[in-house]
């Protein structure tokens, strides 16, 4: 084997592994997904036994990542930007409530970060969301009121909330208001 090889068959564990728990999914789970037995899964991972191109194909599907970027070497210091122009935005959601979406599309569903802005008279209303996800608001400029089931407290600028987001729940303004919200889904 050339040196080469060697290096790209020693990053290959702790890559799929790597990959497999940023999906959030156990062993099981990625031998259903990709036809591979569980036990072939571990051992690629512990770096016990190789996988031919047809079952690491496979695992790289299942764990929808790259093919060619798993093999290649990274620097160990990679920034992605997200320039305020490619910020996401929904609009029609809530009343005078415009979201910026912050965090990664692949987080969606379990560590969510947004920007809210909301206009005088803004609200935002949410229905539950999984049972023991939670929100943490902070106030970057303005003053709001959130609702968390019957508990109800106001925040000003510079103030955190941590509250109950697996019962309704809403985020009022009466002036215009910037806040930086996290969801943690459980």
């Amino acid at each position: 084997m050339t040196d080469d090889t060697d290096a790209i068959l020693a990053r290959l564990p702790a890559r799929l592994k790597e990959a497999r728990q940023a999906q959030g999914l156990n062993l099981d789970a990625v031998s259903k997904l990709s036809g591979v037995s569980r036990s072939m899964v571990s051992q690629i991972e512990r770096g016990e036994s190789s996988p031919t191109i047809a079952t690491l194909w496979n695992l790289t599907r299942a764990l929808q990542v790259d093919f060619a970027g798993l093999l290649e070497e990274t620097s160990g210091a990679d920034i992605e930007a997200l320039r305020a122009k490619d910020v996401p935005s929904i609009e029609n959601r809530g009343s005078g409530c415009t979201i910026r979406i912050l965090s990664a599309p692949e987080d969606a569903g379990r560590h969510e970060v947004y920007e809210l802005r909301l206009t005088e008279g803004g609200v935002l209303d949410s229905q539950p969301h999984r049972r023991g996800a939670r929100e943490q608001l902070t106030v970057i400029d303005g003053k709001v009121e959130v609702t968390s089931g019957t508990a109800t407290e106001t925040a000003r600028q510079g103030d955190t909330l941590r509250y109950a987001a697996d019962v309704a729940h809403s985020i009022r303004a009466d002036r215009p208001t910037r806040v930086f919200l996290i969801v943690h889904d459980a």
